[in-house]
């Protein structure tokens, strides 16, 4: 497994340059790792954190947890992510985090990122992007869940993860990790279970792609691309070209 380290700043590249003494500062931060189980939170709505989270293997979840008890999943963190970046700039979370599947987060003090901030402001201001970034994501699932079709919808946080899970190297061939349940796919994208069934088996039969034993497989790109209507330029990746399949 890649050091904490290390998997911060291919994340941070991947839309900042950073200079060898900002690179340098991250170096310096005190990391504590730990692993967490399929459905464990690691960060719980009302949390008043002292510490940001980063994504060092698997996947996370960011949720809502509803008054009935059930959950309206927000996003989905993979590794080099910073999911809680937001928690350095206010008291309460709003939300919780929990690992999709087996997870490894790492966890940096706020009182270390702030002195690191101040010496080095380019950090700061990549850090401060992933914010932005996340803010981008929001603002896409607001319009897929409230504006395409359901196909389109599910077809389009599929072209979602697999070319953000391509930018962090987690692609191999044309697979990519993504343990997601029926049962999570609709309480992220507002289906009911037999309508995620029927839309799963419809993007199946297009070709396009397949979910299997946690692998999302993307057997033509193009064609699931346009089924989802899918652009990645809210991502502002600056580094990675489009999948050719």
């Amino acid at each position: 497994m890649e050091r904490a380290h290390d998997v911060l700043i291919r994340n941070l590249c991947e839309h900042t340059a950073l200079a060898e003494e900002d690179l340098a500062e991250i170096r310096a931060l005190t990391f504590t790792l730990r692993d967490f189980e399929s459905n464990e939170d690691f960060i719980r709505q009302g949390d008043k954190p002292e510490h940001s989270a980063l994504v060092v293997s698997g996947m996370v979840a960011r949720y809502h947890l509803l008054g009935s008890g059930g959950r309206q999943y927000l996003a989905f963190h993979i590794t080099g992510d910073l999911p809680d970046a937001q928690g350095l700039f206010i008291d309460q979370m709003d939300h919780g985090l929990s690992a999709l599947g087996p997870a490894s987060v790492a966890f940096v003090p706020h009182r270390e990122l702030f002195i690191a901030f101040r010496r080095r402001p380019n950090f700061g201001m990549a850090v401060w992007r992933e914010t932005l970034l996340d803010a981008a994501i929001f603002r896409e699932a607001i319009t897929n869940n409230s504006a395409r079709p359901m196909q389109a919808r599910m077809a389009h946080l599929f072209c979602e993860l697999f070319y953000r899970a391509r930018a962090a190297q987690l692609v191999r061939g044309n697979r990519c990790p993504l343990p997601i349940s029926l049962a999570q796919l609709g309480e992220t994208l507002g289906m009911a279970i037999a309508t995620v069934n029927r839309t799963l088996g419809e993007l199946r039969r297009s070709g396009a792609m397949d979910l299997r034993e946690g692998e999302l497989i993307v057997l033509k790109w193009r064609d699931l691309q346009r089924l989802g209507d899918f652009s990645p330029a809210y991502l502002h990746q600056k580094r990675q070209s489009p999948p050719r399949a």
